[in-house]
């Protein structure tokens, strides 16, 4: 008998439901994972308000947590019973005391890596790594503007794009997460809430503007974000905290410069096991090698998750929030 978090109608955080249930043997290609640590990450409010469909009702949220194998499917090879594991990854059920994961979702932590650095490093470091390394490759020099710099993204991606040479630029919303953003690789911090930050960039780039914006906020920034960048510059659109983006006209981008959009997801970029273990390796090497330092700020006992959710839905959280089973 395990305990897991519920969810058996879409809505607010009362939706969050702590339950009990039988757990099955692993089937042929999954592990038995028993959770350790468990990742809090904003497309977990997604799916529990129906902005994501989960797959069917009820469900239990989450994509990212580690662990330690206690059990393997007849067909796995590469895993094995007492391996510490970490996952960033569908399908849904991370907030559960143990569950069962494909195996093939599942990598093996690194020596150096502790399981809770792990739980808060996946979903987010990886997110880190295709923005900075895919989705738009930073270049030693680049000046780049990153949206809520002090979130969990956020601080790995600047503290990682200034150890590539990138010049960064984060947009926050208090002194105190200017503060935070300035020690994790921020050269320039906007405050949205007191400053006009299309006005700031074009101040600080001579009114060259930015080859990339990275923008997790969505309605509230995205349009003004546009005007930030410099004539074919690219906008890397991963998260609408604040909204979806509403429709526009797609002339808008060759107005302001022949410009690129892209609205990218991890999964997109992890979808096979190479890109998975590749992406993770890097991540996990540059936390051991000291380049990213990972910030876990809060944590919750798994059982006050609606807690959790009501905090980061307020911008009350900062860098990695961890639940614990």
């Amino acid at each position: 008998m395990i305990h897991q978090i519920r969810v058996h109608e879409t809505g607010g955080a009362e939706a969050l439901r702590w339950e009990s249930c039988e757990l099955p043997a692993p089937g042929a290609d999954e592990v038995r994972v028993r959770h350790t640590a468990i990742g809090l990450n904003f497309i977990d409010v997604y799916f529990r308000t129906g902005v994501y469909a989960a797959p069917q009702l009820p469900f239990t949220p989450g994509l990212e947590a580690a662990g330690v194998v206690e059990a393997v499917g007849a067909e796995v090879q590469d895993l094995q019973a007492g391996d510490r594991v970490a996952y960033a990854s569908p399908p849904l059920g991370a907030y559960a005391q143990a569950r069962n994961m494909p195996a093939a979702r599942a990598v093996k932590i690194a020596d150096g890596v502790d399981d809770r650095t792990a739980a808060a490093l996946m979903l987010k470091g990886m997110t880190a790594h295709y923005l900075l390394r895919s989705a738009y490759r930073v270049k030693p020099g680049d000046m780049i503007l990153f949206h809520a710099a002090a979130g969990g993204v956020g601080l790995i991606a600047c503290q990682w794009a200034k150890h590539l040479g990138a010049r960064v630029i984060g947009s926050v919303g208090s002194p105190e997460k200017a503060e935070l953003a300035r020690a994790n690789g921020c050269e320039f911090v906007i405050e949205y809430n007191r400053e006009n930050f299309v006005e700031r960039v074009k101040e600080i780039t001579d009114g060259e503007g930015v080859p990339v914006v990275y923008d997790s906020v969505g309605q509230a920034t995205f349009m003004d974000s546009l005007d930030c960048l410099k004539m074919r510059g690219t906008m890397v659109s991963f998260g609408q905290s604040s909204g979806k983006v509403a429709p526009f006209d797609i002339g808008v981008l060759s107005a302001k410069g022949a410009l690129f959009v892209t609205r990218p997801t991890l999964f997109n970029y992890t979808a096979t096991r190479d890109e998975l273990i590749y992406r993770a390796g890097e991540v996990f090497d540059a936390v051991v090698s000291g380049a990213v330092e990972i910030h876990i700020n809060q944590t919750y006992p798994l059982a006050e998750v609606a807690t959790a959710h009501r905090d980061l839905e307020g911008r009350r959280t900062t860098g990695s929030t961890l639940l614990l089973p």
